[in-house]
């Protein structure tokens, strides 16, 4: 952009640059120092040595192309009457392709609006030399002004407070100011957001790798490129390492579910592993509980039917072992709601006073029946006996 800037003056500082038409209406090379033609008709030689100094400032000049020097060198060696055609008319021309090339060349680095403008002025009909010297030396930096303003208030959009401050003084400002906030000042601004976004970021979060490489960087010197890295890419990577030491800590004796969902996750990507740690990790340990909770059901149900045939009405005996340890309900689950064993699924709940009742209601049958089964065998001993 500055050598863009500074060659309009180069140009304009040589005599040599004079307009195609003003140079063919004269017999005189187009420098304000040429000698009058008495001078010059009196041998010869001094239009000649005249003509000499004239393409040597022509080529000496910075903006000069390679092409431009060698037809120059080229004129000089070949006399006179070359030099005098390079001056008059081979000159120009090749200024034309040289702003021509200069200009297709600015369409590296040009914004929408830039290159839109150097498209429509290629297209133009009759475009002369003096069409592309305007454009190169005043357009092209009106049209790269307007598409910093709009580049500006674009990062404005997403900008932290310090940007956007410094951003609001440039278009304030000059086409200068706004090509300074571009080139430097916004990065500046940026690593003062970035300083503040780091601090917010080792605040919020509990990994320990993540939070020592913010403290070490806060407490060092980067440069606004090495902070917004940071921000940018490394903070990513150590977040990474922190979930994977998270994911080990949680599987560690964990359930079958979450050790399968964890394992997982480490093999899998980034996203994966914080995926499992925000939800994937609650979902296995549900898959866990619901499967422990099916087993401690089924345990259960094995105890309370006994011997007896499968679906066989067992109630008054099933709900209680020969030790009289209640077996309806495994031990620590806290329920205390019983269901006969009948299938009817309703639930008697337990009240205190109405477990006693059941328990020595069950137990008085349990005597009543045993002491007919012992009357019983005595009938028939006797029987036998007599």
């Amino acid at each position: 952009m500055t050598t863009a800037a500074l060659a309009p003056a180069v140009l304009l500082a040589s005599s040599a640059f004079a307009d195609t038409n003003e140079a063919a209406a004269s017999t005189n090379p187009p420098a304000p120092t040429a000698p009058d033609h008495g001078a010059a008709d009196a041998s010869g030689e001094g239009q000649a040595e005249q003509d000499r100094k004239t393409i040597l400032a022509i080529i000496a000049d910075p903006m000069a192309s390679e092409y431009m020097k060698e037809a120059g060198h080229k004129a000089i060696t070949d006399g006179p009457a070359a030099m005098r055609t390079f001056i008059e008319t081979e000159q120009h021309r090749i200024r034309f392709d040289d702003y021509q090339v200069a200009i297709i060349r600015l369409l590296n680095h040009a914004g929408p609006g830039l290159k839109e403008g150097i498209k429509d002025l290629l297209r133009t009909d009759g475009l002369t030399l003096a069409d592309l010297r305007h454009f190169y030396e005043v357009t092209q930096h009106q049209l790269r002004d307007d598409d910093n303003k709009v580049e500006i208030a674009r990062l404005t959009n997403t900008a932290g407070p310090a940007v956007k401050e410094a951003a609001k003084k440039a278009l304030l400002g000059t086409p200068a100011d706004r090509a300074a906030f571009l080139e430097k000042g916004r990065h500046l601004a940026q690593a003062e957001d970035d300083r503040v976004e780091l601090a917010r970021i080792d605040e919020g979060w509990d990994g320990p790798i993540l939070s020592e490489a913010i403290s070490k960087l806060l407490n060092g010197t980067p440069t606004p490129a090495e902070l917004r890295h940071f921000l940018e890419v490394t903070q990513h990577e150590l977040r990474d390492q922190d979930n994977r030491v998270a994911i080990a800590q949680i599987i560690d004796g964990g359930g079958p579910e979450l050790v399968k969902a964890g394992r997982a996750a480490l093999a899998g990507t980034p996203a994966d592993r914080a995926a499992f740690l925000l939800t994937g990790q609650h979902q296995a340990r549900e898959k866990d509980k619901k499967a422990e909770q099916d087993n401690d059901k089924n345990n259960g149900k094995g105890h309370g039917k006994g011997d007896g045939p499968q679906g066989q009405d067992t109630s008054g005996t099933g709900t209680r072992n020969d030790t009289g340890t209640n077996t309806g309900t495994p031990p620590g689950t806290g329920n205390t709601t019983v269901t006969p064993q009948g299938g009817s699924g309703s639930a008697l709940a337990s009240t205190g006073a109405g477990d006693t009742a059941l328990i020595a209601g069950g137990a008085g049958t349990a005597l009543v029946a045993g002491a007919g089964f012992l009357l019983a065998a005595r009938t028939r001993r006797q029987g036998s006996g007599s």
